[in-house]
């Protein structure tokens, strides 16, 4: 029935500190931005892959303590975690390596959701 993932919707309280975080900081790419019913909106993400969808506003329909969390693939994660202490962005939980192929890390973004950053070895 389901054929892929399309986006993930996060609604953000600023959504320029959250362009700034996925976009400057982590390198999504942004695929468009429009205004949709008063609210501004951004698409990131890579090309043919789920969009992680940005609606700004001031409710948040999911609290960050829900437990959910982004993942994203890394090719290294020594390297990523340069990259964000030089970016003061600070690592959350991790390095875990759970088994011999997987290493990750959690970040949170600027509306405290988890990111989780991970390298198949």
């Amino acid at each position: 029935m389901l054929v892929k993932l399309n986006w993930i919707t996060l609604r953000v309280s600023n959504l320029e500190a959250s362009l700034g975080f996925y976009h400057d900081m982590l390198g999504l790419p942004i695929q468009r931005r429009f205004e949709s019913r008063g609210r501004q909106i951004a698409m990131l993400g890579m090309e043919n892959e789920a969009q992680l969808e940005l609606i700004e506003g001031s409710e948040s329909i999911l609290k960050p303590e829900a437990g959910v969390s982004i993942g994203y693939e890394v090719n290294s994660l020594d390297e990523a975690m340069e990259r964000l202490a030089e970016l003061n962005i600070p690592i959350v939980r991790g390095p875990i390596q759970p088994n011999p192929h997987l290493r990750f890390i959690y970040i949170t973004d600027p509306d405290g959701f988890e990111v989780q950053l991970a390298e198949h070895v």
